[in-house]
């Protein structure tokens, strides 16, 4: 037809027209675009779906305004029939600079990278800023486990969040230069690979042909805390000089944090197995009386410190021939807080246990547990304490043989109300060659409850002026209060006092331990 214009002069008009131009079918497939559209958006490539940032224009074909890469653009929707749509971008804002989209890359890797101490947060972190600024998809790979295994973290431009999985460590070696960056080598010193090499469960299905491929090791503590691997769509500009600073600090940061994650991790490992034994035990069910007890560590020392109980039951049928002993229940104090002082407590409640094998009576068992303090390098290894021998009697009673090492003596409630203070006392232990003890055995009628307390509860400051002490006679007053409550109500109570006396001031360790008459068991 006269006047029509030629196709290739419409192809030029779009290659060189400054607004962006993005055609796209019926099934929101793109089937053009210019480069002015692909220098605002560079996802956008023939073949590909449309990206999702164009959803919210979609419904509202009017001009809207959105906001992608640092930059503001209008973006305007005409549909041409048969479902096809064009679409119609102009930049408001001018495209960032380089020097400030890089300062914006170290401001955002910072404030993501320190947000968390776990490894694979860490490791989703360091893909989605691949992803937001360097590349189209981004993949961190943590060293092998014993079991020949890699696990790894992925993250695709237009994708709604990372994934995860597992992969055989032979077939992570199929991507190129995987095995050098993580023995922290690298060929080529930007980290460029063959993107033909890239195997096919490396990226998601339909992402498309590779151009351009970087594999980075990710430093850590002396060995790489992994490998990171990005990549971008055939179709698109190769890593610049510019863009291979920011993948080196990328790498660099991101291996720092995977590391120090990982060490935290193992560090938090390790302490829980060194104090899972520090840590008060579950009381047992025994029969004819009642069992509860609190332990509640000094601030500075978190879960574990200084105080302690422990409830040691007899063997069920002992090959030693040594006659069946009685539940033996102690609750003590030793000198400091803190991770030391507990490692003490965990080294006498280990230290009875095995000279219960030996020894039944409870002040023999206090005269060797001094010899073995006194001879112990630790210096400061004093430890006041209180053994409790519990013997069912008739009537449902039970009979406590008491022996006290330098420890408050315990408190009786009685059903009626009436609190004992049981006339029971002895020395200190770690302290002197020979000890002196004054046992005494405690009839338990039902209903009564023994109380065992450390001087962390009466020794507590606080109160109105935050400079008195709860002290004895307060204490007496409040287990008086308890009388008729179960023995798991009437420590939590006693806790719960001490607690709001303290007001919120320095604490030191406390620890309650009761033992009620009567038939039933401890839960």
């Amino acid at each position: 037809m006269k006047g029509a214009i030629a196709p290739d002069v419409i192809a030029a008009l779009l290659e060189r027209g400054g607004e962006g131009v993005v055609l796209c079918d019926a099934d929101g497939v793109v089937t053009l675009a210019n480069p002015a559209a692909v220098r605002l958006v560079p996802r956008l490539e023939p073949g590909l779906p449309l990206p999702a940032l164009f959803g919210a224009v979609q419904s509202a074909p009017e001009e809207r305004t959105l906001t992608h890469g640092g930059r503001d653009i209008r973006v305007r929707a005409e549909e041409l029939g048969g479902g096809r749509i064009a679409w119609y971008l102009t930049a408001e804002t001018p495209p960032e600079p380089r020097q400030t989209q890089r300062t914006t890359f170290l401001l955002e890797a910072a404030r993501r990278l320190s947000a968390s101490l776990n490894p694979h947060r860490c490791a989703r972190a360091a893909t989605e800023l691949g992803t937001d600024f360097l590349c189209d998809a981004a993949v961190v790979l943590l060293p092998p486990t014993a079991r020949r295994r890699m696990e790894w973290v992925r993250a695709v431009s237009g994708r709604s969040g990372p994934d995860e999985g597992v992969v055989p460590a032979a077939a992570a070696a199929e991507v190129p230069g995987l095995t050098d960056a993580l023995a922290g080598l690298r060929e080529d010193a930007a980290g460029r690979q063959d993107p033909a090499g890239t195997p096919g469960w490396l990226l998601p299905e339909g992402f498309g042909p590779v151009g351009h491929l970087l594999v980075l090791p990710l430093p850590g503590n002396g060995v790489p805390a992994g490998a990171i691997v990005l990549a971008r769509r055939a179709g698109r500009p190769p890593f610049d000089e510019d863009d291979q600073v920011m993948v080196c600090d990328l790498a660099t940061r991101a291996g720092a944090a995977i590391s120090a994650a990982s060490l935290f991790r193992e560090q938090s490992t390790v302490n829980a197995i060194l104090t899972g034994d520090l840590l008060p035990p579950d009381l047992p069910e025994i029969e004819g009386m009642r069992l509860a007890g609190r332990l509640r560590a000094s601030q500075q020392a978190g879960a574990i410190g200084g105080d302690f109980y422990d409830v040691y039951l007899p063997e069920a049928a002992p090959e030693s021939g040594i006659v069946e002993r009685p539940p033996l229940v102690i609750l003590g104090d030793v000198c400091g807080k803190g991770a030391r002082a507990a490692v003490l407590a965990g080294q006498v409640r280990h230290s009875l246990r095995t000279l219960l094998l030996l020894e039944s009576r409870p002040e023999r068992l206090l005269e060797l547990l001094n010899r073995s303090l006194l001879a112990s390098p630790s210096p400061n290894s004093y430890v006041t304490m209180i053994l409790a021998a519990l013997r069912s009697a008739p009537g449902d009673h039970v009979l406590v043989d008491l022996s006290v090492a330098g420890h408050p003596p315990p408190l009786v409630l009685r059903r009626d109300g009436t609190v004992e203070e049981v006339a029971v006392r002895g020395s200190l232990l770690g302290a002197l060659k020979k000890i002196s003890l004054w046992p005494v055995t405690l009839d338990l009628a039902p209903g009564d409850v023994c109380l065992l307390y450390s001087d962390g509860i009466t020794e507590a400051f606080g109160g109105p002026s935050g400079r008195e002490m709860f002290g004895d006679e307060r204490l007496k007053r409040a287990l008086a209060t308890c009388a008729g409550m179960p023995v798991d109500a009437l420590v939590e109570r006693l806790e719960q006092l001490s607690t709001e006396w303290l007001r919120g001031g320095q604490q030191d360790d406390r620890a309650l331990l009761a033992v009620s008459a009567g038939r039933g068991t401890s839960r």
